[in-house]
């Protein structure tokens, strides 16, 4: 491995000061040089990179300028005054930014990440369910494409699911396309939820098994969970809520 520069290194010291306790110094060496190069085209360019919670550290503390879960990152993309805006996150968040920022250059450096949720439903899925139950009002969580949320009434984020239902003057409501949001939001309203069957392909991994296990082998511990995660892993939790919730 060729040595790096050392003004890359004195660059990015401080940086590394944030990643140390995760990454120890031979991998940083791996990316202190694309970070330092990054940084500088940021600069040179007038870009801000927007990332979500879920990237690795080396993206999350190197070169991300503003950080959250997708309903911060769709909030501050209003706020930059930087000619470019790099989403480092999955396609409908970058979609996001752009219906929010016309104007702006959105960019997302990896055009195949996607989202299992996003992927799970169409624009012609929810006209089909309109039709099946059309007086229920369709609520279509973040998740979903642009074209998704042009057929829908309204939309959601996990932390706001509860609230939006609740603001509907109908008794029954579609939620879309997360089944186990849905089945949640379900268990704390009187509205009846008309679920559409998508699952996040990682949260629906867990089981409550998983965190009665955790619990035998870590008394001491503390159980957050997403809303993405199925009713019984949610019921065995001490916390559930959003990502920005669970910071």
């Amino acid at each position: 491995m060729a040595l790096l520069d050392t003004d890359v290194l004195t660059r990015t010291a401080p940086l590394y000061e944030r990643v140390k306790r995760v990454i120890p110094p031979f991998e940083w060496a791996t990316f202190a040089e694309d970070v330092d190069a990054i940084l500088a085209l940021k600069r040179r360019r007038n870009a801000v990179v927007l990332a979500h919670n879920y990237q690795t550290p080396e993206i999350f503390h190197g070169v991300a300028d503003i950080v959250g879960d997708s309903l911060l990152l769709a909030r501050e993309a209003t706020k930059v005054d930087a000619e470019i805006i790099v989403l480092a996150g999955v396609h409908f968040m970058a979609e996001t930014a752009k219906l929010l920022n016309p104007a702006k250059t959105v960019l997302i450096p990896d055009t195949k990440a996607g989202c299992s949720l996003a992927d799970s439903i169409t624009a012609e899925d929810v006209r089909l369910m309109r039709a099946r139950y059309p007086d229920a009002p369709v609520v279509a969580y973040v998740n979903t494409s642009t074209a998704v949320k042009a057929e829908s009434d309204i939309c959601c984020t996990s932390g706001n699911a509860l609230k939006v239902v609740e603001s509907l003057d109908a008794e029954r409501v579609i939620m879309l396309p997360d089944e186990y949001l849905a089945q949640n939001i379900a268990k704390q309203t009187s509205k009846k939820i008309i679920a559409w069957k998508g699952h996040c392909e990682v949260h629906e991994l867990f089981t409550a098994d998983d965190v009665r296990q955790l619990r035998e082998n870590y008394p001491d511990i503390t159980v957050l969970a997403h809303p993405e995660c199925p009713p019984e892993v949610v019921a065995e939790a001490d916390f559930a809520g959003s990502t920005a919730a669970m910071q």
